[in-house]
């Protein structure tokens, strides 16, 4: 360990003299960096493409307090106590004392249980190809011993031990690709307060702390991928991105890649949607980002319902296989070091699904289709118009994305008066009282990109008024469109005498004959997909998220198979005719104790690739 930290604190004099940030050095020889257009024209690692999971690893200091709202990430913790976060506030104030700081959090980060050897097992037995380790999150921890913060990392404070390199060298010998995830920003850094200091002041910190940590961080282990962040009110050139990304790839080689945060103006790298329903349609390599729960840092205030299921999990994968992408799934470990038994139980599941249906994943490639999807709904009586899903969908069977929803039902006021109407939503809402339009904010536009889920948005506030009678029922249509993101809605009103205020319950009726206020009829709809569709080695595969019934239909466009049809997992052929440019397989006689598994099923065509 001490020739580790020796090594490392010689490294920033060293570095220093090639961090140079408009040239890059190449056998001692100064050397213009390539241009942007170079550097995206550059082939990516066909790895990154064939390997398609991966494993995040979120691990710190916020691992010790492991706490946020429940629909929060628990790795932001830092920045809820600066912005004065009531209940991060309050709980640091209960659970640990008055003059308790963050940094106090420190030696409680004791990692006495971190194994690297089992994280690797774990990781090896999902069947992922790579993982990406958090070396600093924007507290600016570091968990390899940082010449660029001394007394604030993981060998100097908290475990003593060099986080970093003890998991790159056990999942290494396993197999497994090493990845590193970096911020780019911190939120308490001297020469740059992220989120307080202004955006365009970053230029000191970039060049004497980020840029020179960065080269140290990356020579001393190598990724084969890095996956920056925060980049989100800074350009790529102030982030000296374009040379940052060509001194990797000429340190590490070709099969280096990084992702897709960088700074406005960059452009390059894999994209990275961050919560999404998987569905993407991009014209580089993509991988879904996403933890199992709603956090990435473990959040011990989360409940199981915000876990994803292994048949969500699994319905995930696939469908970002199907699309040409990839996913990658967060672990939060504990403060002790081991990561908890949910979350290894859904990757252990993912991956003995892998076992029996890996072929038509690992190198696959897109088909003409991704798959078939259907209409969906999910009704229910909302006692109020009042919700913020975050990234969330509203209920099953409903997707995340693009979504509607439609409240319906009869409004009774409790004054004769002139009401105003308000409302805020993301991304879009109307309000009809008795047929006449009372508010319109249908067409709203939010800004940022499918990468940056953490940039601060919110939905516009629209207002319109009414006159409305004390005791008399109103027919009321709300409708609300979501479209990627974040999706909130809040319908309120006020009138002289009364406050503004959700409009509540009480007023609200699902139908005019009932006592008392219950609230709206509503029902949610989306498309929802049941088959995806992959290709791999001349062959079609149709991964199917409900079992077909008795026979399985797919549009080939009349081309038929040239060798057998069958199930992944059960030995033996299934009978199949052609329909015109259907090809129908026979599943009748499939008994249930054959059927591989309970998640999703994968029939394989043979050579049916793309027509």
């Amino acid at each position: 360990m001490k020739k580790v930290v020796q090594v490392l604190m010689i490294l920033p004099a060293l570095l220093l003299t090639g961090a140079l940030p408009l040239s890059a050095q190449e056998d001692g020889k100064v050397s213009e960096v390539p241009s942007w257009e170079a550097l995206r024209n550059r082939e990516y690692p066909r790895w990154f493409s064939n390997d398609k999971l991966g494993i995040f690893i979120h691990w710190g200091v916020y691992s010790v307090p492991s706490y946020g709202g429940a629909e929060s990430y628990a790795e932001w913790y830092l920045l809820g106590l600066k912005h004065g976060t009531h209940n991060r506030v309050d709980f640091m104030k209960k659970n640990y004392g008055e003059n308790f700081t963050y940094r106090d959090f420190v030696p409680l980060f004791k990692a006495e249980l971190f194994d690297p050897d089992e994280w690797a097992e774990i990781f090896k037995k999902s069947g992922a190809g790579y993982i990406v380790l958090v070396s600093k999150h924007h507290d600016g921890y570091c968990l390899w011993p940082s010449a660029y913060a001394p007394g604030w990392n993981s060998v100097d404070t908290g475990p003593g031990r060099d986080i970093v390199g003890e998991v790159a060298e056990a999942v290494r010998k396993r197999g497994i690709r090493f990845g590193l995830y970096y911020s780019l920003p911190e939120w308490d850094h001297p020469l740059h307060r992220w989120y307080e200091d202004p955006n365009d002041s970053i230029g000191d910190y970039v060049e004497q702390h980020m840029i020179p940590q960065f080269k140290e961080l990356v020579s001393a282990y190598r990724p084969d991928l890095i996956f920056t962040d925060g980049e989100w009110y800074n350009t790529a050139e102030q982030w000296h991105a374009r040379e940052l990304i060509s001194w990797y790839y000429n340190l590490v080689g070709p099969d280096a890649i990084v992702n897709d945060r960088w700074g406005s103006g960059a452009d390059i790298g894999f994209r990275t949607p961050e919560y999404s329903s998987g569905g993407l349609n991009a014209d580089r390599p993509w991988a879904e980002v996403r933890g199992l729960g709603r956090s990435f840092g473990l959040n011990r205030n989360e409940k199981l319902s915000a876990y994803m299921s292994p048949r969500d999990l699994i319905h995930l994968f696939a469908r970002t296989v199907a699309y040409g992408g990839g996913l990658i799934i967060n672990v939060g470990p504990a403060a002790d070091g081991k990561i908890p038994l949910l979350q290894q139980e859904r990757i252990e599941a993912l991956g003995e699904w892998l076992e029996i249906n890996g072929e038509a994943i690992y190198g696959s490639e897109r088909w003409i289709r991704s798959g078939e999807e259907k209409p969906v709904e999910l009704t229910r009586t909302d006692p109020q118009v009042n919700f913020n899903w975050v990234r969330n969908s509203p209920g099953y069977p409903v997707v995340e994305d693009n979504f509607t929803a439609e409240w319906t039902g009869w409004i009774k006021p409790g004054h004769t008066a002139n009401y105003t109407f308000s409302a805020m939503a993301n991304d879009g809402m109307r309000l009809f009282i008795d047929g006449k339009p009372v508010l319109d904010q249908w067409d709203s536009e939010t800004g940022g990109t499918d990468s940056e889920a953490m940039r601060s948005r919110t939905g516009a506030d629209v207002n319109g008024t009414i006159t409305l009678e004390k005791g008399k029922f109103y027919a009321v249509t709300v409708n609300f469109t979501e479209k990627t993101h974040d999706a909130d809605i809040a319908l309120s009103w006020e009138c002289p005498g009364l406050p503004k205020e959700i409009v509540p319950k009480k007023n609200l009726f699902s139908r005019k004959d009932l006592p008392e206020g219950d609230g709206l009829n509503a029902v949610y709809r989306s498309m929802r997909q049941h088959i995806a569709y992959t290709t791999n080695r001349g062959n079609l595969y149709a991964i199917c998220f409900e079992w077909p019934g008795q026979s399985l239909r797919v549009n080939t466009g009349a081309k038929p198979p040239v060798g057998e049809v069958s199930l992944l997992g059960r030995d033996g052929s299934l009978p199949w005719k052609m329909e015109g440019d259907e090809l129908l397989i026979d599943l009748s006689g499939i008994q249930y104790n054959e059927m591989p598994g309970h998640y999703a099923w994968t029939f394989k065509m043979e050579g049916l690739a793309k027509p």
